[in-house]
């Protein structure tokens, strides 16, 4: 082989790379548009869960709040309900007894 032989290989050889390395660059290329592309939408999804953070710390954790004072004052509301009702039972359990005892007192004295 002969050295003009050898610099065509060489050349063609350099050349292949040359174009090796342009493909190289345009995938960069097309790597840094898909990483701002994912940039915008990493973005996009930081707003939305910021929007999202705040409409649960502003209005569901307020109204949460709210249900459950109502449901503490309703609670309150059927344990001043119930107390007249304890003491009817109570007083029915008394009346109960005293039925028994008037019972045995009329057994004795017959």
């Amino acid at each position: 082989m002969t050295d003009g032989e050898k610099l065509d290989l060489v050349l063609a050889e350099l050349q292949g790379m040359k174009t090796e390395i342009q493909d190289i660059k345009t995938e960069i290329r097309d790597m840094k548009t898909e990483i701002q592309d994912l940039k915008a939408g990493l973005e996009e999804v930081n707003l939305k869960v910021t929007k999202i953070d705040l409409t649960i710390e502003n209005e569901i954790r307020v109204n949460i709040q709210r249900v459950a004072e109502g449901h503490l004052d309703l609670s309150r509301n059927m344990h001043e309900v119930m107390k007249p009702n304890n003491e009817i039972k109570m007083l029915a359990i008394k009346v109960r007894m005293l039925e028994t005892d008037i019972r045995e007192i009329k057994s004795k004295i017959s």
